[in-house]
């Protein structure tokens, strides 16, 4: 948690010519916290680290002075995990998010933990924005927001995300059909 509010509130600088996207990488270490009693990293822990290199993905966009005239703030609406290799006490850990795509409701992203180059785990993540009172912001807004330069139009979604987003009940349905 340390390490998330430092990430938010003390954001690292934004990253000249940094588009939404393009990678955002953050390089933590495992602390004793993150342990569980088996000694490797807790489950938890790894969603508090991806939360951490969220909050550098928007600081990378210069995006919390962005949103914070808003004052629109992230939420995750869904997230999954995928584990491969253990975390152990002191770890480097890399994690790179990127953003795959977005609807109307949600921007999707991955973000892939490493330890010396070696995947740890993966885990793909349904966001949105809420402003003030808590109502939801379009996706496209809040990337049109983050990245004047970004496209229009979201890239097309890998396939399983798609059907990830359908299974949960998270992405954008036409609310005039059935």
């Amino acid at each position: 948690m340390i390490q998330l509010t430092w990430a938010s509130l003390r954001p690292r600088k934004p990253v000249p010519g940094q588009g939404v996207l393009d990678p955002s990488v953050t390089r933590l270490r495992v602390h004793p916290g993150d342990l569980d009693l088996y000694l490797h990293v807790n489950n938890g822990a790894y969603l508090q680290m991806m939360d951490v290199a969220r909050s550098n993905f928007i600081a990378d966009l210069d995006g919390f002075r962005r949103i914070g005239d808003r004052k629109w703030y992230p939420v995750v609406a869904a997230s999954t995990m995928t584990y491969k290799r253990s975390l152990r006490l002191w770890d480097p850990v890399e994690i790179t998010t990127r953003v795959l795509g977005w609807d109307q409701r949600v921007v999707y992203m991955e973000q892939v933990i490493t330890c010396r180059d070696r995947l740890s785990a993966r885990g793909y993540v349904a966001g949105r924005f809420l402003g003030p009172g808590a109502e939801r912001v379009p996706a496209p807004d809040v990337v049109a927001l983050m990245g004047p330069d970004a496209p229009a139009e979201s890239p097309a979604l890998p396939d399983d995300v798609a059907a990830w987003a359908r299974a949960l009940d998270v992405a954008h349905r036409d609310r005039t059909q059935a």
